[in-house]
């Protein structure tokens, strides 16, 4: 989920940001292969910086959407078909809303719409894919369990189609949740909190990595579900620059000492960690129904 613009310089922070062309290097540099645009800093800096992070993202390969310059790019390139290892999977993506900014024609940025939700999954299911993952920006900050809004929404999506849905925006770690429809188990992770970000309070200074494996059978299936929860260190090197590198919480004291964290970070980290479990406390016994599933 890039929830930043790449509108060039003078470059901002919050509450609009506009960040480095060089994020979306090292990005890609990381391994992502794909980015979800939408969401409420879709039009931190207008038209331009819309059209501008579109740009760049092609500039550097990056695959993504969820926002478009119009209606006939959106019409040719969503929902989002992409392949790999011979699973072929749709993806779509959509936010609550913009921050009270307004979309200008011709661009456009996916909003929650249940209409045109289920005509997106209807067109992504006359595509044929094998999996169909909807990405949605969603729920109230700092809320750590999911609202009736929500779950309504979620149960809306699964019932029209989707096979998995993953949320973002709260900056906390919300609940795994499972719809069942028509005997089809629906993972839905209603918030993985927060990946690269400068906040520092209890529950909001680390998320979760999601993990889905799929196998391509007579169907394809959700063969194994898992999450790793990562923390936010946020040391300064020796120029006295803050630096943030993402960490599993949950290794032992070793590998930290390696770090040279101090004690007041190691602490926050476990509680952290420990929260998060608390929190997930149904996964395992949710991924074992999955991993005995015929």
């Amino acid at each position: 989920n890039l929830e930043v613009t790449l509108a060039g310089p003078p470059y901002k922070g919050y509450p609009q940001f506009s960040s480095p062309d060089e994020l979306a290097d090292a990005i890609l540099n990381s391994g992502f292969d794909i980015l979800i645009t939408a969401n409420n800093h879709s039009l931190d800096r207008g038209k331009e910086g819309l059209e501008r992070t579109l740009h760049v993202l092609e500039d550097k390969n990056l695959i993504k959407t969820g926002t478009f310059r119009d209606e006939t790019e959106r019409k040719i390139f969503y929902p989002l078909i992409a392949e790999k290892n011979g699973i072929r999977l749709a993806l779509l993506n959509y936010t609550y809303g913009t921050n009270g900014l307004k979309t200008e024609a011709p661009n456009i940025v996916n909003y929650i719409d249940t209409v045109q939700i289920s005509l997106d999954l209807k067109k992504a299911r006359l595509a044929r894919p094998d999996f169909i993952i909807v990405t949605i920006h969603w729920g109230i900050e700092y809320q750590r369990d999911e609202n009736a809004e929500q779950q309504e929404l979620a149960r809306f999506i699964a019932q029209n189609g989707a096979d998995a849905i993953i949320g973002s925006h709260p900056h906390v770690v919300q609940p795994f949740k499972i719809i069942t429809v028509d005997n089809k188990k629906v993972p839905v992770m209603y918030s993985l909190g927060n990946f690269i970000s400068n906040q520092r309070d209890r529950y909001r200074d680390g998320g979760v990595m999601f993990e889905i494996t799929l196998a391509k059978e007579k169907n394809t299936l959700i063969k194994d579900i898992g999450y790793l929860p990562f923390w936010v260190y946020k040391p300064r090197d020796k120029e006295g620059k803050d630096r943030f590198i993402l960490i599993p919480s949950d290794k032992d004291r070793f590998f930290y000492e390696s770090l040279e964290m101090n004690e007041p970070d190691y602490e926050n980290m476990k509680v952290f960690n420990q929260d998060i479990h608390d929190h997930l406390l149904n996964f395992e016994q949710i991924r074992s129904a999955y991993k005995t599933s015929p």
